[in-house]
C-alpha cells in the first residue's frame, strides 16, 4: 500500500481534554455532551470530528467516482449524523447516517453513485461490518 498522506493528532485529557494537530491547523477544547452526562459547553467532542471528516471524505468519493462517470454533481453535499450509543451489554457504539444530496441526478443515478462512494470511501472502508451505517439519498420535494 502507498501511504499518500498522514495526519497525526494528539488528544491530552480525554473528552474534557483538548486535542490538537501536529501542524497546528487543529486546536480545539473538548467538551462532554450533556446527553452523554457531560457539562456541555463550548468544546467540541469526537463525535462532530467524526462526522465532519466522514461527511468530507464521503463528498470526495462521490466526486471520484462522478469524475469517472463524467457526471455533474452541481451543488452536491454531504451530511454525517454519528451517534454515540450504549449496546445491550453496557458498553458503547456508533450509528452513522449520511444524507447526499445530489441534485442533478436523478434516483437512480444517485442511488448508484452513493454505492459505489461507500464501496471506496476510506472511512465506509472503515466502518464496514463494525458499526450500522444507514445511506440516504436527498431529494428536492
Amino acid at each position: 500500500m502507498k501511504k499518500l498522506y498522514t495526519a497525526k493528532a494528539t488528544a491530552t485529557g480525554g473528552r474534557e481534554g483538548s486535542v490538537s494537530t501536529e501542524d497546528g491547523v487543529i486546536d480545539f477544547n473538548l467538551s462532554v455532551p450533556k446527553g452523554m452526562g457531560g457539562k456541555g459547553g463550548d468544546g467540541a467532542n469526537p463525535e462532530q470530528f467524526f462526522a465532519s471528516a466522514y461527511a468530507a471524505c464521503f463528498g470526495g468519493a462521490l466526486q471520484a467516482i462522478a469524475g469517472k462517470k463524467k457526471q455533474d454533481l452541481g451543488d452536491f453535499s454531504v451530511s454525517a449524523s454519528i451517534s454515540f450509543c450504549e449496546d445491550p451489554e453496557g458498553g458503547f457504539m456508533l450509528h452513522a447516517v449520511i444524507d447526499s444530496y445530489l441534485p442533478t441526478l436523478n434516483v437512480e443515478q444517485g442511488e448508484d453513485l452513493i454505492n459505489q462512494a461507500h464501496e471506496i470511501c476510506p472511512f465506509s472502508k472503515a466502518t464496514r461490518d463494525n458499526i450500522d451505517v444507514t445511506l440516504n439519498l436527498m431529494l428536492d420535494e
